[in-house]
């Protein structure tokens, strides 16, 4: 009897860690200073701060001279809506990833102009926004239709769940 519920403790604590592992055997654990992103193009990976509240997301990338090649900022926002950046106090070019509440790339505006005032507008039901250096989207392959891993994006909608 002892050894029957020994094969069961045992069986149990196998399927704990297999389901424990999944995450990390799906391309890697969630984190918040990570973004991956996934299309047609293949994948890419960044490490991001987040701007998710509102002094955050108004401050953004301003005043920077330089962001490192696979580095950017991750915009959350707490709910859909219209979103829209303008480059005024940005010194560097940065391509924008605007993404619906799914992490789905809904438009990309590409190589954004430092000190532009002109509104870059990503839509009506915007969630997130990633902002990298200009030219590395087209440099990349990512285009609508991309999807984006996040913890962030809600795991129920998710195109792409953590």
């Amino acid at each position: 009897m002892g050894n029957g519920r020994k094969a069961i403790q045992s069986l149990i604590f196998s399927v704990l860690l297999v389901v424990l592992a999944l995450p990390a055997l799906a391309g890697g654990v969630c984190r918040d200073d990570q973004v991956a992103l996934r299309g047609d193009w293949g994948q890419a990976r960044f490490t991001v701060e987040l701007a998710d509240d509102a002094p955050s997301r108004a401050k953004g990338l301003m005043n920077r001279d330089s962001l490192a090649r696979s580095a950017g900022m991750l915009f959350v926002y707490p709910a859909p809506k219209r979103v829209g950046f303008w480059m005024k106090d940005t010194l560097i070019p940065l391509d924008m990833i605007f993404m619906d509440e799914t992490g789905t790339v809904t438009r990309i505006h590409q190589n954004a102009q430092p000190h532009d005032l002109r509104p870059k507008m990503g839509g009506d039901a915007i969630q997130f926004v990633l902002e990298i250096n200009g030219g590395m989207a087209r440099q990349l392959g990512i285009a609508e239709g991309s999807q984006m891993r996040h913890p962030s994006v809600d795991p129920d909608l998710a195109a792409w769940p953590c």
